[in-house]
């Protein structure tokens, strides 16, 4: 059993090792003309001062196009100050999908002629200046139909965050490639074309899930599916502690509810780890605890090279907070993502928003405020 432990280690080492040795050295960018950057919002969106801020900074020029419900002052605050490359559209309220599925569909319909580049990003992300030119750089350069960044959760305090977070550094940092990858809508960009392909407005109707369904349908498409191994991207993660844990359970209740093979795929992997660490701690004797440790101490070692190579200096001090975890409670990470995993499994319910959602194969099967 000890072979099997320290190999079962090995290659989680090697995952991560795997990740860092494919970082582009080369961080290249395209600028090309007709980009549309689409962010839904809530009503009380505050105006997201940093994130327009880092916006306007990017380094390829673009359009924002603001989803909202209709009842966003801040919104149409920034429109009326800067019309000239910000644009409002209402979608009004869903009564069959998601909300924010809804404002997208509403996005796409508001859609000019010359836009020809998509790229969507969620409100609560820090966005590095390279975020729209390095999402693009795939697209123009014909490499890959859809092409995606991901979050990379920065707790601002209490264990519990660090916690979350650290689970969620075990996803950003998986070996990723073009056959198992699924996008993430927080930083996700396609081209005009391959929205219409998908017939993405269509594609999205009824559903709750908004980068689940695209991903799903570029898969059925057999379209050519990229992440961005640089564009580990900034999110802030606070809250109290049923909040923090009801993230993390939404998350994989997303996953769950769209396709029950990928949600049980990701479970036993979790659920093999999560084995193992309570083999070793409570047979395996102190050379299993001894090879773990060495072994999560070397993950959370090369996570902090990761960490230093993509973010500012001052989000990298909030991620590395995390990696305190993987140092001292290695098991405790694999725990905690287990127990998410099989929570999310228990219902179809799924809190999001300010809306209580029911959802069956992905679609909304009722809804109602919170």
């Amino acid at each position: 059993m000890i072979w099997l432990w320290t190999a079962l280690q090995a290659l989680t080492l090697l995952g991560v090792v795997n990740y860092w040795r494919h970082l582009p050295k080369e961080r290249k960018i395209e600028a090309p003309k007709g980009v549309v950057v689409i962010l839904s919002v809530r009503d009380e969106w505050d105006g997201g001062a940093n994130l327009i801020a880092r916006l306007k900074a990017q380094s390829a020029p673009f359009r924002l196009l603001i989803a909202t419900s209709g009842n966003c002052p801040a919104a149409d605050l920034l429109a009326a100050r800067e019309g000239d490359w910000v644009q409002v559209v209402a979608a009004g309220v869903a009564v069959d999908e998601g909300q924010k599925v809804h404002k997208l569909r509403a996005a796409l319909r508001a859609l000019r002629p010359d836009d020809r580049y998509l790229v969507f990003i969620d409100a609560d992300i820090e966005p590095p200046v390279r975020l729209v030119g390095r999402l693009l750089f795939p697209l123009v350069r014909g490499k890959a139909d859809i092409v995606t960044g991901y979050r990379l959760l920065l707790p601002e305090r209490g264990a519990m965050a660090a916690l979350v977070g650290a689970v969620e550094m075990q996803l950003a940092t998986l070996p990723r490639s073009a056959n198992a990858t699924m996008p993430w809508g927080g930083a996700m960009a396609l081209t005009r074309e391959v929205a219409n392909r998908l017939d993405l407005a269509a594609a999205l109707a009824g559903r709750l899930s908004d980068d689940m369904t695209i991903g799903l349908a570029g898969w059925r498409a057999k379209l050519r599916l990229r992440p961005v191994r640089d564009l580990l991207v900034a999110s802030p993660l606070e809250g109290r502690t049923a909040d923090l844990l009801d993230f993390g359970v939404r998350q994989y209740r997303h996953i769950a509810t769209n396709s029950i093979g990928m949600w049980a795929l990701a479970t036993g992997v979790v659920a093999v780890q999560a084995g193992a660490w309570a083999w070793a701690l409570g047979w395996g004797g102190w050379v299993a605890v001894a090879i773990g440790y060495g072994a999560a101490w070397s993950r959370a070692l090369v996570r902090r090279v990761i960490i230093g190579a993509v973010l500012e200096p001052a989000q990298a001090a909030k991620a590395r907070r995390s990696l305190l975890w993987d140092m001292a409670a290695p098991f405790a990470v694999a725990w905690a993502h287990l127990a998410v995993q099989l929570a999310a499994a228990t219902s179809n319910g799924i809190c999001w928003g300010g809306w209580n959602y029911r959802v069956k194969g992905g679609r909304v099967i009722r809804m109602d405020r919170a």
